[in-house]
């Protein structure tokens, strides 16, 4: 059986200080917005939450997905593997509230997800009265809302913490090692832009995913209800499930390297064109060589150089990133 996340009752957001915010375990923090007055009227009724969130919409659109019914909520490839078993459109926010409204009594039913909006475009002034401070922290904040879903484990490189406004959620959590054991799709076809994994954690396939098997024996599991909040750690795997006929959650994205670093996907998108497909021995070489100035550096590596001349070898800062980044694009460019 998985593992229960750890969990603290947090009443008081004011007890949500930078220890917790740089945990690099994921923590179940229950109660944390429980205040919001979102929240209230999530735990009335949908009805109540429906008529809170419109009461800021101000018609800006929002991109929907629907599957049918058939799919269960989950949202996920075709059978060809060549699409997916969904379809994007935009909308007003108000109609599909509507829609997931007129659908709450099927089951099963049409499937429908506004994924990751930001709150402050789609519903300005909402945070006036339902937000979190995170210690000097700027983070985006994006709101999820829809009804019965299946988000495909997937991996998110900022920190991230999920906060249950409406209805209820499941999260199935891995540690990152654990990306062999989960079957990751494609890293360029995704069906929102983070390569997902491919078992239906409602039938695994272990004859096709044995080694799914393994990573069971190091998932964690919550279920949240509202006003309860999951701090996710950066690069851990989260599967979810949204398990109510309407559901809404809001997260906080921040990240702790500076704001000019670029993400890391594109650092292995690079070594998957520039060092995967080198012979055996070079690979290995150039692994040492990663090893050394990447994944094993310390304040040794580059000491024996006098500081004025480590180049890109020196601690990195804004100016230092930007030259650099032109020095890559013009060599990638030729």
């Amino acid at each position: 059986m998985p593992e229960a996340i750890r969990e603290l009752q947090l009443d008081d957001p004011a007890a949500l200080g930078d220890s917790l915010l740089r945990s690099s375990e994921p923590l179940l923090l229950r109660g944390l917005v429980r205040h919001w007055p979102a929240v209230r009227a999530g735990r009335e009724s949908a009805a109540a939450a429906m008529r809170y969130l419109a009461g800021f919409y101000r018609g800006e659109p929002v991109v929907a997905w629907h599957g049918d019914a058939d799919s269960n909520g989950r949202f996920f490839y075709n059978p060809e593997f060549n699409g997916f078993n969904f379809r994007v459109e935009r909308q007003r926010l108000d109609q599909v509230l509507d829609q997931i409204g007129a659908c709450a009594d099927q089951h099963p039913a049409p499937a429908i997800y506004v994924g990751s909006t930001t709150v402050d475009t789609c519903l300005p002034g909402f945070r006036a009265d339902n937000d979190l401070a995170l210690g000097g922290r700027d983070p985006l904040a994006s709101i999820w809302i829809g009804n019965r879903s299946r988000i495909a484990a997937h991996h998110d490189v900022p920190d991230n913490l999920a906060c249950v406004v409406a209805g209820r959620r499941r999260f199935t959590l891995f540690p990152p090692e654990q990306i062999g054991n989960l079957y990751v799709g494609p890293l360029d076809f995704t069906p929102a832009g983070q390569a997902i994994s491919l078992v239906d954690f409602s039938e695994p396939d272990l004859t096709r995913f044995p080694r799914f098997a393994e990573a069971l024996k190091h998932a964690r599991v919550a279920e949240l209800e509202a006003g309860d909040a999951l701090l996710l750690p950066s690069m851990w795997w989260h599967h979810v499930e949204a398990l109510e006929p309407f559901n809404v959650l809001l997260n906080y994205w921040w990240r702790q390297s500076p704001a000019y670093m670029d993400t890391p996907m594109n650092a292995l998108m690079l070594a998957l064109m520039i060092v995967r497909d080198l012979p055996a021995v070079e690979r290995q070489a150039w692994q040492q060589m990663f090893d050394h100035y990447v994944f094993d550096a310390d304040e040794h590596t580059a000491a024996h150089i006098p500081a004025h001349a480590r180049g890109v070898l020196a601690t990195m800062d804004a100016d230092a990133t930007r030259s650099l980044r032109a020095r890559l694009l013009k060599r990638l460019n030729r």
